[in-house]
């Protein structure tokens, strides 16, 4: 895999122990950091997952602090698509075409946008979301859940 672009579903599995978090670090250990994308709002998505699951209970606070801090210093090393005009209007055009919520027309909006800035060059949507997973599909995409072995 030379590129891949990661939703929130599969980058938040950086940060907190989850089915498939062993695999993603081994994968992403052999691809480049400038050929590792996200959206521009995926590091705001994963720090709202981390606070409601402390929130909830589910990880110490001091757990979740050190994974948000360790997601401020991985996002800037990860090439970040912007939510620009051309983003928002692919998402717009996405939510017409495929059964996605707003978040996931915009996550799969910034791949497009991504894919077009590489010249169509592969990219490997990961994401453990079934919906965005086969909207990606059929728009070409190679796509991966790092949570199945």
């Amino acid at each position: 895999m030379s590129r891949c672009f990661l939703d929130s579903t599969a980058f938040v599995k950086l940060f907190v122990q989850e089915p498939g978090t062993q695999a993603l670090i081994t994968l992403l250990e052999s691809i480049e950091d400038n050929a590792k994308l996200i959206s521009a709002i995926t590091p705001i998505e994963v720090t709202a997952a981390l606070i409601k699951r402390e929130r909830a209970g589910d990880i110490r606070p001091e757990d979740s602090e050190l994974a948000r801090a360790s997601l401020r210093q991985e996002a800037t090393r990860i090439v970040q698509q912007p939510l620009n005009p051309a983003v928002l209007e692919a998402a717009r055009q996405l939510l017409e075409q495929h059964d996605l919520r707003a978040q996931e027309a915009i996550q799969l909006a910034s791949a497009v946008v991504a894919r077009e800035m590489f010249h169509g060059l592969p990219i490997t949507f990961l994401s453990t979301n079934p919906r965005l997973l086969h909207a990606a599909r059929q728009l070409h995409f190679e796509t991966a859940d790092p949570s199945v072995a």
